[in-house]
C-alpha cells in the first residue's frame, strides 16, 4: 500500500536573533576564560547561521521585561534560570507553535476534514508537561475527541522520521486512516553562558520552529500528493554514544555535542545509507550523486561538509539543508521537514534533466533522500518520491513571504 504526504508546514516564532549580535553578547559574559571567549567567537562565526528563531522574547536586546530571567539588557548579563522557568515557558510557547504548525498542515489539505484525522502523532525533545501538546492541538482546532495521540518525547534531532515512519503504519494498517504529524521545539529555553564546548557549540547553533504533515494512504479527489513515502530505516553507529546527548540538568537541559560527531559520521555514513537504498532495486550501483535531491539535518557545518564529501554531492544538492541552517539554525526535530520543504517548494526539473526520473518512479517523480542525526548516535534515513510542484499560484506566494521575511528587522539579539 502507497502512503502520501499531503501537506507540510513549518511555524516559527516571531523574535529573531542575529548570529553576529548573539555572539557578541556570549562572547561578553564576565564569566568566560581567554579560551571560552574565543570558543564564542569561532563557534558563532563558523556555524553558517545568519539568523534563528527563539520564543524567549528576552534574549533580545529590545526586550524591557520588567523581571528579567534570561538576559538583562541593561547590564547585558546573561541569566540562569531554573529548569522549571525553563519548561513552564515550553508549555505556554511551545503550545503555539504545535497549534500554529497543525492548523496550517490542515488547511493546506482542505480534502481533509478536522473530524477525518484518526490519529495525532506529537514530536518535541526540549519540554514537558501534560495533558500535553496532543491533548492542546486535539481541543484548539476541534479535532475528533477519539482521536488516537501518540507523543515521541526527548529522542532528539532524528525524531521526525520515527513519527513518519509511525503514520505510515497506521496507514497501511487502516487505509482510510489520516495522521497528522507535529513537531515543535523550543531549543533557545536552554541556551546558557558557559565555558564549555558544548553548551557553547549548542548556543551557537539551537532555534526553535515548529513543522507538521498529514499523512494518507486514502484517494482525496482532487488532492494530489506532494511526497510517496517509500522506505525508512535506523542504524546505530558502533561509537559515538558518549559523543552526542541531551540530560537535564537544574539550569536546562543540557546538550553533548563532541567536535568528534563529524567525524563519526564521516566514518559510518556510506554503512548507514546501504540498508536504505538497499529497499529500491533502482538505486543498486547507482553514484550518491545521481539521486536527486538529498534532505539532510543540518546538526551543524561541519557534519554537512562531512556529508557532501564522503557522498561526493554537489553544492546544489545541499542548498537545502545549508539555507535552512543559515535562515532557521538548528531546530532538532522540526529541522529536516523545513529541509524537505524547501526541496517540495523548489520549480520541478526538466523531464529530460533527471537522471534518475524514469529508473526511480513514474515519469517526472523525483526522488529524495533523506537523514538526520541524533544521540546514540543514531542515524535515521528515508526515500521519498516527490511527486508534483506547488501549485503556482501558492509558490509565487511562497516566494514573495521568503522574500518579505529575509527583508532587515528590527528586532535584535
Amino acid at each position: 500500500m502507497t502512503v502520501y504526504l499531503r501537506s507540510l508546514e513549518t511555524a516559527v516564532p516571531p523574535t529573531i536573533l542575529i548570529q553576529p549580535e548573539a555572539r557578541s553578547v556570549f562572547a561578553a559574559q564576565p564569566g568566560l576564560t581567554r579560551l571560552g571567549s574565543r570558543l564564542v567567537n569561532t563557534c558563532f562565526d563558523s556555524a553558517a547561521i545568519d539568523t534563528r528563531h527563539t520564543a524567549v522574547e528576552e534574549l533580545t536586546t529590545d526586550s524591557r521585561a520588567e523581571n528579567p530571567q534570561f538576559f538583562d539588557p541593561a547590564t547585558g548579563l546573561l541569566l540562569s534560570p531554573s529548569t522549571k522557568v525553563r519548561n513552564d515557558i515550553f508549555a505556554t510557547e511551545a503550545t503555539k507553535l504545535f497549534i500554529e504548525a497543525a492548523q496550517k498542515a490542515l488547511d493546506a489539505c482542505p480534502a481533509v476534514n478536522l473530524m477525518d484525522v484518526t490519529h495525532l502523532v506529537t514530536v518535541s525533545c526540549t519540554g514537558f508537561f501534560n495533558p500535553g501538546p496532543d491533548y492542546k492541538i486535539v481541543r484548539a482546532l476541534g479535532l475528533n475527541p477519539a482521536v488516537q495521540r501518540y507523543h515521541l518525547g526527548f529522542m532528539g534531532c532524528y525524531a521526525a522520521f520515527p513519527a513518519l515512519r509511525a503514520a505510515k503504519s497506521f496507514c497501511e494498517a487502516d487505509p482510510e486512516a489520516v495522521v497528522l504529524v507535529v513537531c515543535a521545539e523550543l531549543c533557545s529555553l536552554h541556551v546558557r553562558t558557559s565555558n564549555d564546548p558544548d553548551t557553547i557549540m549548542g548556543s551557537a547553533l539551537f532555534a526553535d520552529g515548529a513543522a507538521a504533515a498529514v499523512i494518507t494512504a486514502r484517494d482525496l479527489p482532487g488532492e494530489p500528493a506532494l511526497l510517496q513515502l517509500d522506505h525508512f530505516e535506523t542504524v546505530l553507529t558502533p561509537v559515538g554514544e558518549e559523543s552526542m546527548a541531551w540530560n537535564i540538568g537544574d539550569e536546562g537541559f543540557e546538550m553533548v555535542l563532541g567536535n568528534y560527531v563529524p567525524h563519526i559520521i564521516d566514518d559510518h555514513i556510506i554503512g548507514a545509507l546501504e540498508p536504505l537504498l538497499s529497499r529500491d532495486t533502482s538505486l543498486h550501483g547507482l553514484p550518491y550523486r545521481d539521486i536527486q535531491h538529498w534532505a539532510i539535518h543540518p546538526g551543524g557545518r561541519s557534519i554537512l561538509d562531512k556529508v557532501q564529501s564522503r557522498l561526493d554531492l554537489s553544492d546544489e544538492q545541499l542548498v537545502p539543508a545549508r539555507e535552512t541552517l543559515r535562515n532557521y539554525g538548528n531546530m532538532s526535530s522540526a529541522t529536516v521537514l523545513f529541509v524537505i520543504k524547501h526541496i517540495l517548494d523548489l520549480p520541478p526539473a526538466d523531464d529530460g534533466g533527471d537522471s534518475t526520473g524514469d529508473r526511480a518512479g513514474a515519469p517526472g517523480s523525483e526522488r529524495i533522500c533523506s537523514m538526520a542525526f541524533g544521540p546514540g548516535l543514531t542515524v535515521e534515513t528515508a526515500l521519498f518520491t516527490r511527486l508534483r510542484a506547488p501549485k503556482p499560484a501558492v509558490a509565487e506566494e511562497a516566494g514573495t513571504a521568503a522574500a518579505e521575511s529575509a527583508q532587515p528587522v528590527p528586532v535584535r539579539a
